[in-house]
């Protein structure tokens, strides 16, 4: 499968932005798919993930209550609609599907990234 991220920007902080990442290649609902982010000098870290049919999601715990997850299988597109952003977020943000498991940071397979900076 192949995964590409959009939606990214510059953002002052308290703002929303909403991630997408389109998939094409095998059928969609074979994966299970997800979100890490990666902040200059650290590692790639989990933020979000959901399962092939939509529900159970899950959440970093920094992210959670502000974060939300969505796929859209009619559409090949996962979201992540991301609220009340803090400079902290400011990463480089993941797209990631795995057609055995929930996302790991072993996951097989990964978008380029989308650059998401918030603003103090």
């Amino acid at each position: 499968v192949q995964l590409v991220e959009s939606g990214g920007g510059l953002v002052q902080a308290g703002g929303s932005l909403r991630l997408s990442c389109a998939a094409s290649g095998r059928t969609f609902t074979s994966y299970f798919m997800g979100w890490f982010r990666q902040a200059p000098g650290k590692e790639r870290e989990f933020v979000a993930a959901i399962s092939k049919s939509g529900g159970s999601p899950d959440y970093a715990d920094s992210v959670k209550g502000r974060f939300t997850i969505s796929r859209d299988n009619a559409k090949n597109t996962v979201y992540l609609q991301m609220n009340s952003l803090q400079p902290e977020d400011t990463a480089v943000y993941y797209c990631t599907a795995d057609s055995t498991r929930p996302v790991t940071i072993a996951s097989n397979y990964w978008g380029q990234g989308t650059q998401v900076t918030v603003s103090s």
